[in-house]
Parts: C-alpha cells; structure tokens; sequence
C-alpha cells in the first residue's frame, strides 16, 4: 500500500494499514519539519513518539536527501511494516521510487485537490490496475474523476479493469474526510448521545441509553425493526472525572458488538443502540434562519421583517373593517363600499357634508387610516429594495433566537458539518474570522446567520446569542482555538453542549476529562476528523465500500456494504452463525430482484436470526475496524 498526503490524515491512514490490515506500507509526506507529529493507533503511544524524534534526529544527520531539492528522502518509519519517503510532491519520480508500479492500492489525501489529481493522473498511467483512493472535496468534480481515470484503467488494460493485484479491482475511489465526519460532528453537537449514518437512502442514528435501560426502546416502547445493541459504554461513565474509552482501556473500556449475554450481564453500563432517525430538537422559526421552500409565503416573508408583515396584516383588517362598516351605513353593494372606503383612504373622493354623521365620521376614520397606511407602504417598498440590493449580505440572527446551535468555522469541515445540519432542519449561527472562507457562500445560500469575527474577542460569543444556545462546535483547525472559544461559553453558559474538535488525542482526553469534572452537569465531546475518517479510506483501499462510521467514546464502529459471496464466513450461515461478538454483525441485506416488487432500496432490517445468507445477497454490517480486516482484509492479523 502506498499513502501519499501532507497532514495527520496520511499517518493515521498508514497506521490504520499497518496495525490493523498488517499491510505493507510505504508513506510519503513532506520533510519532517513542514508536518505535524503524526498520531499512533493502537498502544506504545509515548514509545512511538519518542522513537519519531530519535529518527527524525538520525534521518537529519545522516543527510538523508536534501528537502529543498524535491528528491525524495527514503527512510525506515520506525515502524514494522513501514517505508517512509520525504518528498514535497508526489510527482512521477517519487512514484516510482515508493513502488507505485507494484502496489496493490495507492491514497492521496493532501488537503489540495488539484494535488491529488495531478497524482491520480500519473499514477493511473504508471500502474493501470492500480487501485486509487482520492481525497477531494469537490463531489461534483470527484464524480468525473472517478468515471475518467476508470474509463483509463479500462482502456490501458483491455477492457478489464475488474481484474487487479492481489484480487483487487483497478478501480477509484474518491472520499472527503468533511463528509466522513460531517455526520458524526453534527450529530454530536443536535443531540449530544446520537450519532447519525446515511446508507441506501436510510437515515439511521445511533443512540446512547443510560444505564438500566438495557436494549428496550425510549419510553419503554418495544424495540423497531433493524434495532440492536451496538456496544457497551465504558464503565467510567457515570464517574465525573473519568475519561472516555479507548481500545486500550481494558475490560472497563466500551465493548463493541456484544452479544446477548454480555449485554444481560452488564449492570450499571449505558449501551448505545441502533435505531431509524427521528428529529426531536427545536422547531426552525419559518423565515429566520433560512433553510426550505414555502411557496409564495417564503418569497414574501423573505422580503418583509416579521414586525412589517403584521403592520401590513392590520392595515388589511381595519381596510375591511372600514369597507363592512360601509356597506351596513350605507346599503351599498359590497363592492361598491370597498371602493367608496380606499377613495376615501387615498385622499380622493368627495366631503360627505351633505350625508349622515355616521357617513361623515367614518370618512375622518378612512383618511386618518390613510396615512397611517402611507409610511407603512413606503417602509415595506424600503425593506424589499435593500433585501434585493442585499441579497449577497450575510443574516444576522434573529431577535429571539434560542436553542440553536453555535458553529464556529466555516472550512471544509465546517461547511459539510452546516450542511448536515441544515438538512436536519436545526437552526444554526455561524462565526468565521476569515470573509474568503469558503463556507460564506454556502451560508448565504442557505440564509444562515453568520457572525464574522475572531471568536476569541470578546463580544463575538455574545454576538451569536451564546447565552441562548443548545450546543457549541468548534470545528475551526486550531485547537487552542477551539479550548479558549469552549472555555469562553462555558463561562457564559455553564450547562451548554459542548463539541470539540481537537486533533492530539492526549490533549482531547485532557480536555475531556477536565471539563467533565468541572462541569458534571454539561456534556462535553472531543473528537479527532482524522480518527473518524481513516477507517473509511483505508477500507477503500482494501476494496471495501464503506458506508459510515460513528465515534463511540474514543472508539470507531464502521458500517460496510458487502457481497456475501467468496466470504466463508457469511455465506451459508445463519445470522445467529454470521454474527461474532466484539468483530462484526450483519445488521440488514439486499434482497431485491430485479423487476419484482419489494422496498425501493431493497434492504430488509428485521430478518430473523434464522435467515440463512445467500452468495447472491448484499448485506450491510457493522464492525469494529479490526474486526472489518478480518473479515475482508487480504490477510488475518496476529
């Protein structure tokens, strides 16, 4: 396996390969000094680091490769299983010599787009049934990308890009690590214990349930289809300064996929369990802070202030007050006094000096009506001009905003993590120091309120109404910004949800264990995009689709998409057979046939343990990574 990248993303992956999948790993990164430390998966976290700076010291002295050159620096990584090479760029030259020519897969997930296609090019002529794995944000732009460098494949080896190295199809791939963690980040911040997969068209979350509740269903309603326990939450739960769980946390630590029994047995634990998407947060006030059509009602209620509108509705009512009051005077056919009550509104028809004191008097009502009506017009004509002129302007939020959730940033992740929330329908204000941040755009679209300044200066918080927020997420990509602008709220709002994204693990424990002893009563998450992304790319290049993944503590459960034939240990068996604790469990399957009616996507979730798996079915699973590799891996590790 070959991973090329220039940020924690590369050497989470390569770790992600190494010590999970026990594939062979060459890494090529910039030169030492342009990259952050990278992370280590798995235990011997203080050993590893202090290894990286021993050979990062010899690797220099020994004057390895010159890095303003560009030629690449070869080196041992420290790790069994591992090749690094230093380069700026993955150009031709470097490809080669990482050994692009005989490997199975090939990742290139530097933060540049232009970057890793001008790379994918290369390679997918150097190695034609080279299996690619691309990071691109762009999705409209990484669709054709995907159909070009296949349709390349497929040309250069004769039409049959399905056969590979190793069994692998020379196929592409294209990812983003934004809309990876997206989901997680935003269900984190809406409901605080629920995290949120997309697959086939079906919204399913994953909710965290306190201790006693066991499997059953919230408000002891009797478990839905497809619902099961997904893990077991750490035994620290319920102690204030104790730390989120790991995979190193021993018997005390989250337990992923357990069977019936260890569920049974454990008492005191909170469970997370699977079931549909149903959104119960704050209703979205209609006309504030953006989101969906409504027709003519919208358009309208987008050009007038909500006080305007119902100045102009009483207006309308005493019209047709006047008018009624007309026609009982008078005798007059409606129509007839609605016209007679606007002449005398605008000022034109005649005295009525010659009628009753009751024509008379409601004359005098009509035209003070009148221009009362005047400045109520003119505002309205006012109002809609500078919301045409307007229309590129970022919102304000709204007097009265409350419940809403305080994004902070507006980059790549923070773009996809407003999106998801959008699309959930929940009210949300943006701050952003950068006004080229590429999230304005997409806020302006969806007519979010946006604050534009540091959030580490005072008044910026304030200015989001953060004393009336539901959740703060801290998105932006440093993390001392993050800490300062969650410490700054909690200070304001000491029971406020709060979501950090952090991305040092040891300081995100820190961080999490500390603010949870101070404020016991608030709910306080870190969470790495890295750590949520990796498993994704990495079972993209193992050939795997990889349909979501979602954080449990400081743990990843992933759900796959896989064809149950040429896996021994799927197909034939029941689900009860298929199903082992702590590695995977298949959850749902594709039974739809062609021309036959059934459900539009074709999964089923509430099969009985008893259904036997066909080769032709395609199931949905979920697993724990080292489990996944087990399973589809190319080879079992030790």
């Amino acid at each position: 396996m070959v991973v090329c990248g220039d940020d924690g993303l590369a050497h989470r992956l390569a770790a992600e390969l190494r010590t999970v999948y026990r594939e062979r790993v060459t890494l090529v990164v910039p030169p030492t000094a342009r990259i952050a430390q990278r992370p280590v998966v798995g235990r011997a976290r203080t050993a590893a680091a202090l290894l990286d700076r021993v050979t990062a010291v010899v690797n220099r002295a020994a004057g390895n490769g010159d890095p303003t050159t560009g030629e690449p620096n070869t080196r041992d990584g420290g790790e069994r299983g591992e090749r690094v090479l230093e380069a700026g760029e993955a150009t031709e030259a470097v490809l080669a010599e990482a050994g692009v020519e005989r490997a199975a897969a090939l990742a290139l997930v530097y933060d540049d787009d232009e970057t890793n296609i001008r790379a994918a090019l290369t390679a997918r002529r150097l190695n034609p049934r080279l299996r690619l794995v691309l990071r691109l944000y762009n999705r409209r732009l990484g669709q054709h990308i995907e159909e070009l460098l296949d349709q390349a494949s497929a040309l250069a080896t004769g039409g049959t890009a399905t056969d590979g190295v190793d069994g692998f199809g020379a196929s592409t791939t294209v990812l983003s690590d934004a809309d990876t963690a997206a989901p997680a980040l935003a269900a984190t911040a809406v409901a605080g214990t629920t995290k949120v997969v997309q697959t086939d068209g079906l919204m399913l979350r994953a909710v965290e349930r306190p201790p006693g509740r066991g499997g059953q269903n919230q408000g002891g309603q009797s478990p839905g289809g497809g619902l099961c326990t997904l893990a077991l939450l750490s035994a620290t739960t319920n102690d204030p300064a104790g730390t989120e769980g790991s995979e190193g946390s021993g018997e005390r630590g989250p337990q992923l996929l357990p069977d019936e029994r260890a569920v049974a047995e454990a008492t005191g634990r909170g469970t997370v369990v699977l079931d549909t998407v149903r959104y119960a947060g704050p209703a979205l006030p209609p006309g504030r802070t953006g989101g969906g059509s409504l027709g003519a009602f919208g358009a309208y209620g987008s050009l007038l202030s909500r006080r305007l509108r119902w100045s102009l509705a009483g207006m309308i009512g005493c019209v047709f007050a006047l008018a009624v009051a007309q026609m009982v005077i008078t005798g007059e056919h409606p129509l007839q006094a609605t016209y007679a009550t606007l002449l005398d509104l605008f000022g034109i028809a005649d005295p009525a000096t010659d009628q009753s004191d009751s024509r008379q008097i409601l004359q005098l009502l009509s035209g003070l009506m009148g221009l009362l009506l005047l400045p109520v017009l003119l505002a309205a004509v006012l109002e809609a001009l500078g919301t045409f002129r307007g229309g590129t302007a970022l919102r304000r939020p709204p007097r009265g905003l409350s419940g809403h959730v305080v994004l902070l940033g507006l980059g790549k992740i923070g773009t996809r993590v407003l999106a998801r929330l959008r699309e959930l329908h929940i009210p949300v204000v943006c701050v952003e120091e950068d006004p080229e941040a590429r999230g304005l755009a997409e806020a302006r679209r969806l007519r979010v309120p946006v604050i534009l300044g540091d959030v580490t200066q005072e008044g910026v918080l304030e200015a989001a109404k953060i004393h009336r927020a539901h959740a703060l997420l801290a998105v932006t990509s440093s993390d001392t910004t993050n800490l300062e602008a969650g410490l700054y709220a909690r200070s304001v709002h000491p029971d406020l949800r709060v979501v950090f994204r952090l991305y040092d693990d040891d300081f995100a424990t820190a961080v999490y264990r500390t603010l949870r002893a101070a404020h016991p009563g608030a709910l306080t998450r870190s969470r790495s995009v890295t750590h949520l992304a990796a498993p994704a790319f990495a079972g993209a290049m193992m050939g795997r689709q990889i349909l979501g993944a979602i954080p449990v503590e400081r743990r990843v459960l992933l759900f796959a998409a896989v064809e149950v034939r040429g896996h021994p240990r799927l197909e034939g068996r029941t689900l009860a057979e298929a199903f082992r604790p702590g590695a995977w469990r298949v959850l749902a399957l594709d039974t739809a046939v062609p021309g036959e009616p059934g459900p539009p996507s074709g999964l089923v979730w509430d099969l009985p343990p008893t259904y036997v798996l066909r080769a032709e079915d395609r199931v949905v699973l979920a697993a724990t990574r080292r489990g996944l590799a087990e399973l589809l891996g190319r080879r079992v590790g030790a």
